[in-house]
């Protein structure tokens, strides 16, 4: 990516972006900008899930289950979407390692977010 960004886009987010032997360094911009937007998110969406936790007295899995489903309805390929289907997916992986679930992610969910969760 580009030196002068101050932000840190993980490895695992660039490969959503860019086709395999691709250089990010063209798309820059617009892998920052996306970054950004999912970051928040997952940000967002620590303290809902909290909530969500707390109020259906559910565990952490279905938790995950049920936040993932939410996003992949919002999700879509179409360019004005909010998200498009394997950042909705990113977006899920990073909201598990902010709150220490990384361990209840479905083996399909860790293959994806590889290096988000070194």
């Amino acid at each position: 990516m580009d030196d002068a960004s101050q932000i840190h886009i993980p490895e695992s987010f660039i490969r959503l972006q860019t086709r395999p032997g691709q250089r990010p360094a063209p798309l820059a911009q617009h892998i920052a900008r996306r970054f950004e937007v999912c970051d928040d998110m997952a940000n967002a969406l620590v303290t809902r899930a909290q909530e969500v936790q707390f109020k259906l007295g559910i565990t952490e899995p279905d938790v995950i289950d049920k936040v993932l489903e939410g996003l992949l309805e919002l999700a879509g390929e179409e360019p004005d979407s909010v998200l498009s289907p394997p950042e909705a997916r990113w977006v899920v992986c990073h909201m598990a390692e902010q709150l220490g679930w990384t361990e209840h992610l479905s083996p399909e969910l860790r293959a994806m977010a590889g290096g988000l969760l070194q």
